[in-house]
């Protein structure tokens, strides 16, 4: 006796043979291989579509990779109503920094070293959230270094002469 049929006292039916005995023929060779034959007809259409969607996300995809101490933008996600880094709204930046890479954690993964006014923010960002810096990082002015008056004016200091 069948476990099925020890618990329930009838036989099992499988749903292929859920109609009532004389209702319909049973399922004969001709419906199996047609049955197989729209199986394959379907998982050939899958993998073609697969494969026309893959084409286009290789031409998006960029294969970037970071050095230790290499300079990056990091992408920042507009959000209504919160204040983003000073800005609102249209005006507020995509990318925030340049921040330098402190640590590769995994292919994908990088800890940045952040400034204090986000020490709240975790360190470790995806690649897909970082942009590479180019250019010289020791043009980067750090913006506590400039004095901006309430008249939202600031005076202006030569840095060094560089003809006499």
């Amino acid at each position: 006796m069948a476990p099925y049929e020890a618990l329930y006292g009838r036989k099992c039916r499988p749903p292929v043979g859920w109609v009532e005995v004389g209702e319909e023929a049973l399922i004969g060779p001709d419906s199996v291989l047609y049955a197989m034959e729209n199986v394959k007809l379907i998982i050939n259409r899958l993998k073609t579509a697969q494969s026309h969607e893959k084409s286009y996300a290789d031409v998006r995809r960029r294969e970037l990779e970071f050095q230790v101490d290499d300079w990056v933008f990091l992408k920042v996600s507009p959000m209504k109503v919160v204040m983003r880094f000073g800005k609102k709204r249209k005006i507020s930046p995509r990318y925030v920094g340049p921040y330098k890479i402190l640590k590769r954690i995994v292919k994908v993964a990088y800890k940045l070293e952040l400034r204090a006014k986000l020490a709240a923010v975790h360190s470790v960002f995806h690649i897909s959230l970082l942009m590479k810096f180019v250019g010289d990082p020791a043009s980067i002015m750090p913006l506590e270094s400039v004095a901006v008056k309430d008249s939202l004016s600031y005076e202006d200091v030569p840095v060094e002469n560089l003809d006499s």
